[in-house]
């Protein structure tokens, strides 16, 4: 049997001997069992307790095994049903089976055949039961209860995921890197008629040129160097679910003609194949960047920014909802605070809360979110200890602008980008390509300026 609460077993049959029979057979297999001689008797006790599984004699005076299956169908639609027959009304039992039992067992029932399908049946019932809780576990994670917010701006972002999530429109989500657009796309796929399907993210950034292509569309066996075998794309990797591309603005122009394709008609083409592929994948595009100002510099195409902007979810930046903060103080605490076996109590001091709460979070949630996590897990107590936020800079009109004595505008700007480039590293937890994406810069670019102005791993001190 598998582990966890014994299966608890409903005998229904009006032989006195078979029941007595499978009772001891049941039980000294480790079942508890329930003796009924009629589906009346069994319907009394189905009110009074909960059971894995029902076997029951499919001709039974007054009520029929049929019969009391349908009330139990209609009823306890989670307890699986084995029914039991003689030779001679193998016909019942297989109307049965259609009626909604789960399988069927024929007399004379030799105590081998009757524990390997009650077993079957009480394990298919508890994979059932997990298949529901993972269910239940998905559902919570990508609810709304984790898109933390009550503002009007994260108020209008609720309404807007729930009015597109069950249509089959293009999604355009935009916002400042570390805003949770990730969180966001997976609501609106777990909210779709679609949820079933899968949910695949391509990080579009995260590929070189070369790559991207290939990644997306897949590619066939000897199409380039290193080609061993045909690979399926992330296109048809989410057939039938929703794809995330994730910082579209970075995807190169030659990439997004095949894309505007793949949108307008729903047919890829695997690099090196001459075959075209229908798929039935739902398009989900998130940004950090201005893609219309893009498209307006060529660096973009026009027509694929319409395309995707179909409809619009604009994400804001947290220090444009900092009443916010505490609800995502609140939150974060508590989640770590589990995860990392700490008080369950723990307090936030209310100036360690106006700290938070006027950081400007250039990282947005997903920096306020690491300041927690590294709070909580050095808080030995009952109160949140350990915060630590970067220097908040003064205004650029504060600053003096004036060179000092003795270094030329170059050297100066140089100095600016080093510092800019630093605090970039900083608040990207030292991770480059999250750095790269937050400055606008590819990957190659940002580290060329980093070796170049010479910025050292001792210059990045991110806590």
């Amino acid at each position: 049997m598998m582990e966890g609460p014994t299966p608890r077993i409903l005998v229904v049959d009006d032989d006195k001997a078979v029941r007595a029979a499978l009772g001891v057979n049941l039980r000294k297999a480790g079942y508890e069992v329930t003796l009924c001689r009629s589906a009346q008797e069994a319907l009394a006790a189905l009110e009074e307790r909960a059971f894995d599984l029902m076997l029951t004699d499919v001709a039974m005076p007054g009520m029929s095994g049929l019969d009391l299956l349908d009330k139990l169908r209609a009823k306890w639609p989670t307890v699986r049903v084995v029914v039991m027959t003689g030779y001679g009304s193998v016909p019942d039992a297989v109307a049965t089976m259609k009626a909604g039992a789960d399988d069927y067992i024929i007399k004379p029932i030799s105590r081998e055949e009757l524990l390997v399908i009650v077993e079957r049946a009480v394990q298919e019932k508890a994979l059932l039961a997990e298949l529901v809780e993972l269910r239940s576990q998905v559902d919570k994670q990508y609810s709304f209860e984790n898109i933390i917010g009550a503002t009007p701006a994260m108020v209008e972002v609720y309404e807007l995921v729930e009015s597109v999530a069950d249509t089959r429109a293009l999604v355009l989500i935009q916002g400042p890197t570390g805003t949770g657009k990730e969180l966001i796309s997976q609501a609106i796929h777990y909210h779709s008629k679609r949820r079933a399907g899968p949910f695949v993210r391509v990080n579009c950034a995260a590929l070189p040129e070369g790559l991207l292509e290939s990644e997306l569309f897949g590619h066939e066996k000897g199409a380039f160097t290193g080609a061993h075998k045909q690979h399926r794309g992330k296109f048809e990797q989410a057939h039938g679910g929703t794809l995330l591309l994730d910082e579209i603005g970075e995807i190169p122009l030659s990439t997004q003609v095949k894309l505007l394709r793949a949108l307008d008609c729903g047919e890829i083409n695997r690099v090196g194949g001459t075959k075209s592929l229908h798929v039935d994948t739902r398009v989900i595009a998130a940004t950090n960047r201005d893609l219309l100002a893009a498209a307006k510099k060529g660096t973009f195409r026009e027509d694929l920014y319409y395309r995707l902007n179909v409809f619009n979810i604009p994400v804001p930046a947290l220090r444009e909802r900092r009443d916010d903060i505490p609800l995502l103080v609140e939150h974060f605490t508590r989640l770590f605070a589990v995860r990392h076996n700490r008080s369950l109590d723990l307090a936030v001091p209310p100036a360690t809360l106006r700290r938070l709460v006027d950081y400007p979070w250039p990282g947005n949630v997903r920096e306020l979110k690491h300041v927690i996590e590294r709070a909580v897990i050095l808080s030995q107590g009952k109160e949140l200890v350990g915060i630590k936020l970067p220097e908040v800079h003064p205004a650029e009109e504060d600053r003096d602008l004036a060179l000092p004595t003795g270094m030329t505008l170059q050297a100066a700007l140089m100095e600016y980008e080093r510092q800019v480039l630093i605090q970039a590293l900083k608040n990207a937890m030292g991770v480059q390509a999250q750095a790269a994406r937050d400055l606008g810069l590819s990957r190659s670019n940002l580290s060329y300026r980093i070796n170049r102005l010479g910025i050292a791993v001792k210059d990045v001190v991110y806590e």
